[in-house]
């Protein structure tokens, strides 16, 4: 039986522990989002070509982030499940695998990446214009790609110790770097006027390239600030590069089948956006800047998603059910209502979202168009957010899988072709696309929340077996 998360939230200690969890992650969270704007606003003051170089391969960069996000969250659902059952041991071992998670990870996607940049714009079918912008974009931010992973999966461990804070510093002094490098690699040397005085300030002058650069750089610090905050955790202080079957196997037990899901999806991204760029850099410059404009309306969810995520761990792990309910549906409640609030912002003002990005009034129209389509979507796609919290927080990670690649594949990729290809749709009906696959989604995850599969591993037998 699912609790009333009104009564829940009505108790000041539980509304405590679910707001010193979710503010920094949701304050980094936030960050991060400022950082893409400005990139994207800096970026879009070259050209609608520079946006769409740029946004090209976006989605290839989510689903490079998959596996890493994936592990990092199998890290940290062992770790918040050994606190939770008052194992501090096998919390350590769990630390221990994600060093060697972070090395041998790294390693193997460094190597991968660096090898498909040069291809991949072809391979997504970019115009001739943009192609060479566009894979030196992708090659260069993936060269840190072991940093870019150690600051992933150490975050993830220091999170499930219910330490949000310390990641959220790094992330936002990775923001800064990024912002300024930004600043001074992408513009050429310029006059900038302060009230009376004109001041020349610096510039590389290197655009799209200067943009990758700037990103590489805040990669490579946050991946070594996180690595030395991770050391001084007293749980971890004592790390040993071993290996040890049963935590690693804990470990990528949930850890795969997440990266399988994440990367259904996100492979699915990257075909769709191939499939919207046979609509023209026009379609690709306004989907790309829309997608960036729609992210900070993900916000609240996402913040939320990682005190979801550690509660449920801990919760599972000391077999506390009742708390494990009542904790999840009063962290979906306050996040449907937050992304709620904000979709109607989204949804009444989507061309002054725009407009921060690009000044060209063909992207500014198109994009606009479809921010009102995702913008009625968003409370329940903050119900999806928080489940899938949840369910990885628990262990139980199959059924996302297959959710994913039901929704992904037999509803946004199959639809939106036929509309590409087929009835030769715009923009607006591949968003429709898109919605109707969060909404599918929505529907899957939480028909699995109602049910008792996903927590049998603390439910009596005959419960469990509902």
């Amino acid at each position: 039986m699912i609790p009333n998360p009104i009564q829940t939230l009505k108790d000041p200690e539980a509304r405590r522990t679910i707001f010193r969890l979710a503010w920094p992650t949701m304050t980094e969270t936030a960050l991060q989002t400022v950082v893409q704007y400005v990139d994207t606003a800096q970026v879009g003051l070259l050209g609608a070509a520079a946006s769409a170089a740029v946004g090209l391969t976006s989605t290839t960069t989510w689903l490079v982030n998959s596996p890493i996000w994936a592990i990092g969250t199998g890290v940290m659902a062992c770790i918040a499940q050994a606190l939770g059952a008052g194992d501090r041991q096998r919390a350590s071992r769990a630390a221990d695998q994600s060093l060697l998670l972070v090395l041998v990870l790294g390693s193997v996607m460094t190597a991968v990446t660096l090898l498909i940049s040069p291809h991949l714009p072809d391979w997504l079918g970019a115009s001739a214009e943009i192609r060479r912008d566009a894979a030196l974009y992708f090659g260069i931010c993936c060269v840190p790609m072991l940093l870019r992973v150690s600051s992933v999966i150490f975050a993830a461990a220091l999170r499930a110790t219910g330490n949000t804070r310390t990641p959220m510093r790094i992330n936002v002094l990775m923001n800064v770097i990024n912002i300024v490098l930004n600043y001074l690699l992408i513009n050429p040397v310029r006059t900038v006027r302060v009230g009376p005085l004109s001041v020349t300030v610096w510039g590389a002058g290197w655009g799209v390239t200067g943009a990758a650069v700037a990103t590489a750089a805040a990669y490579a610090a946050g991946g070594i600030l996180m690595f030395a905050a991770f050391r001084k955790c007293d749980l971890f202080s004592e790390l040993h590069l071993k290996y040890d079957r049963e935590v690693m196997g804990k470990c990528l037990g949930i850890g795969m089948p997440i990266a399988g899901e994440r990367m259904i999806s996100m492979f699915g991204q990257v075909v769709f956006t191939a499939l919207v760029a046979r609509l023209g850099t026009i379609a690709v410059a306004a989907h790309s800047i829309a997608l960036t404009a729609e992210s900070a309306f993900y916000v609240p969810g996402y913040g939320m998603q990682t005190a979801a995520a550690t509660l449920s761990g801990y919760y599972y792990g000391a077999k506390d059910e009742k708390k494990l309910m009542e904790f999840s549906s009063s962290i979906m409640l306050i996040a449907s209502l937050l992304m709620g609030f904000l979709g109607l912002f989204l949804f009444l003002f989507p061309s002054f979202f725009m407009k921060i990005f690009t000044k060209d009034p063909n992207v500014i129209a198109m994009g606009a168009a479809v921010l009102r389509i995702v913008a009625v979507s968003e409370p329940f796609y903050a119900v999806f957010i928080i489940l899938e919290g949840t369910f990885n927080g628990v262990g139980d990670v199959k059924a996302p899988l297959v959710f994913a690649l039901v929704s992904m594949w037999g509803v946004r990729i199959l639809f939106t072709f036929i509309c590409v290809t087929r009835l030769h749709l715009g923009l607006r009906a591949v968003w429709c696309c898109m919605v109707a696959d969060n909404m599918t989604r929505f529907i899957l995850m939480t028909r699995r929340y109602a049910g008792t599969r996903w927590k049998r591993g603390i439910l009596s037998p005959p419960a469990a077996e509902q």
